[in-house]
């Protein structure tokens, strides 16, 4: 009796065979604490049927008393909190021993669930007509538009631009570059010669007193017939030029006497009874002043020639002219010689005592007792030489303007407004080739090697001057000239030098074809520590293209390549190409081309190099 008590306590409509719980608020008049209720027959609550019965439970009075239990189900029964509807609770008697109920709450509203339509009902609509023009559109429709969307993917991307294939490097990097003598030298045999090596261009050298004259008849036909003897090969002509300094007889030097204006193309100081400085002529121990009248004009160089200031507005205008002329001619190419003495110091400043002499017995009337700072490397020369490397490209974008000599000081050669990038292309700096060709070097060929190239700069392609490779070398020239060919740059060979002449044209094929690589020409540059060797890898990140890994053996004797920091390289290679006494050795291994070798066992043959190709091993 607790049970059904404690319900009828909660009130409801009296219904017979059921009671429904109101969930309205409570009403807000005063209740009392007197509760009535109507006695519900025992029988009826623990009759003997089988079949349950509904018991009715009604509340006969209002309630008076509210306890915290309503106040909880039923809320305070302030005005915001009102309820939607109200539900009908049954309970249905089930088994009177174990005191089960069954709970039915339903809606006394009188709305019935949404149950949808039946299976009856929808296939009435089956073969409406309307409703199978409407299936067969969407079933068409969803079937064009998923064709459409597989003929906009394939278009898209057929019509996609594809990723641009890295472009081949320009002729004049490929190389490498054949050296002749003088335009005045060069003979219809030079084009084999040049042909020997495979080289992309061709190196003479236009004397200075014809610099500023090649628009001269002679000059010109001379030039001509030059280029047109290479016009049948795939070898551009490139010209060695000299333009700081003009002759006495010369237009700049003759405008100059009859214009006072003219005169700021030249160092030129009047009104002096001395020389203005203690500049004395480069290499000797004579003033580097000559008188002109009088006047005093610089004159560093030879007797009769006077230096010009290659950042003055008229010879900008005078050489951008020769640049372009030479250009219409044919030349492809031109390296600048003395370029450090293009900027000259307006301040008319003595020379001081070098720090640094080369040679401490000069004394006060030699040259190099000198620093030099007012005549040599003076700064807004990068940008100097920038403005002729912008004529000769606008005159011809394949063409290109270098230098014939070590810049020494490469920060001088940079731009000022472009950190990094130089005024020029194909830098030459550094002695490694010297070093290199040593019997035996003073230094760390690894560390000479990885100053050369920081202090060149990251990413300037070098040019290597294979002249500058000892005559009495004990290295083989065919190992030196494959080392230094895979290395970032351009060879530079000397018809008349060794390297040219004790290294086989087979040997220069295969250079050819392992620079015209897409490893070589893209690849990544990696220094390795193998002291006493010393060693490189070409690598391009990009699969599909094989590494490269170049080994040189400076000693006398076979060396093991005991490759540190290598766990980028696998154990493994195949033998591209090595230099011509490789195998002339007993004591080191003997190799074949495309054999494989173990590069933890390969023994290299003294002053010797070889080159092994690798598939690039992936790093986690």
């Amino acid at each position: 009796m607790n049970l059904f008590s404690r319900l009828k306590r909660l009130g409801g409509a009296a219904c017979k065979n059921s009671a429904t719980l109101p969930v309205t608020a409570a009403a807000e008049t005063p209740v009392d604490s007197t509760e009535v209720f109507k006695t519900i027959a025992e029988d009826q609550l623990l009759g003997s049927k089988p079949t349950p019965e509904i018991v009715d439970m009604v509340q006969e009075e209002k309630i008076t008393v509210a306890d915290g239990a309503d106040e909880q189900m039923l809320g305070s029964g302030g005005p915001d909190e009102k309820l939607a509807g109200r539900d009908e609770v049954k309970f249905i008697k089930g088994d009177h021993q174990n005191g089960d109920a069954k709970i039915d709450i339903g809606n006394v509203n009188g709305k019935a669930a949404f149950t949808g339509m039946s299976k009856e009902e929808l296939m009435k609509y089956a073969n409406d007509p309307f409703w199978v023009r409407l299936r067969w559109i969407f079933f068409v429709g969803f079937w064009a538009i998923w064709a459409a969307m597989l003929v906009g993917a394939i278009l898209i991307i057929i019509g996609a631009p594809k990723c641009a294939a890295p472009q081949p490097l320009p002729w004049y990097k490929r190389g490498p570059h054949a050296k002749f003598a003088g335009i005045e030298a060069a003979k219809p045999d030079d084009v084999e010669t040049a042909k020997k090596i495979h080289a992309t261009g061709a190196i003479y050298e236009l004397p200075a007193a014809l610099t500023y004259s090649v628009s001269q008849p002679e000059v010109e036909q001379q030039i001509k017939q030059l280029v047109a003897q290479y016009q049948a090969s795939d070898v551009k002509v490139i010209l060695d030029l000299t333009p700081n300094y003009v002759g006495k007889e010369s237009k700049l030097v003759q405008d100059a006497l009859k214009n006072k204006e003219k005169r700021a193309a030249f160092v030129w100081v009047s009104g002096r009874s001395v020389p203005p400085t203690n500049w004395l002529k480069v290499g000797g121990n004579r003033s580097a002043w000559e008188q002109l009248d009088d006047s005093y004009v610089l004159s560093q160089f030879q007797d009769g020639y006077y230096d010009i200031k290659m950042n003055s507005s008229i010879i900008r205008n005078e050489f951008g002219g020769v640049l372009r002329h030479l250009v219409e001619l044919g030349v492809q190419g031109f390296r600048l010689k003395n370029t450090k003495f293009f900027v000259l110091s307006d301040s008319l400043e003595d020379e001081v005592i070098s720090a640094v002499p080369k040679d401490l017995n000069l004394g006060p009337s030699e040259y190099g007792f000198y620093d030099h700072k007012q005549t040599t490397f003076l700064s807004g020369l990068g940008d100097v030489l920038y403005d002729y490397l912008s004529i000769v490209k606008n005159a011809s974008a394949d063409a290109f303007l270098s230098v014939a000599e070590d810049i020494v000081q490469p920060e001088v050669y940079q731009l000022s407004e472009v950190a990094g990038a130089n005024g020029i292309d194909l830098p030459m700096y550094g002695n490694f080739v010297k070093v290199l060709s040593k019997s035996k070097p003073e230094k760390s060929l690894f560390k000479n090697l990885e100053n050369t190239l920081l202090q060149a700069g990251n990413g300037s392609w070098l040019q290597w001057n294979f002249r500058d490779v000892y005559v009495d070398t004990p290295h083989d020239p065919s190992a030196l000239a494959l080392f230094l060919s895979m290395l970032p740059g351009v060879p530079v060979v000397s018809v008349d030098a060794i390297e040219y002449q004790n290294v086989t044209e087979k040997t220069y094929k295969h250079i050819e074809q392992l620079r015209h690589s897409a490893s070589y020409m893209h690849g990544e540059l990696k220094l390795y520590e193998a002291d006493p060797l010393v060693a490189f890898s070409r690598q391009r990140i990009k699969s599909g293209n094989p590494g490269y890994f170049v080994i040189f053996n400076p000693t006398d004797s076979p060396q093991s390549s005991n490759i540190t920091s290598a766990h980028d390289l696998p154990d493994k290679m195949t033998v591209s190409v090595f230099s011509e006494n490789f195998n002339n050795y007993e004591e080191g291994d003997k190799v074949t081309p495309l054999g494989k070798v173990s590069l933890g066992d390969l023994k290299v043959a003294p002053q010797s190099a070889i080159i092994l190709t690798y598939v690039p091993v992936k790093t986690e």
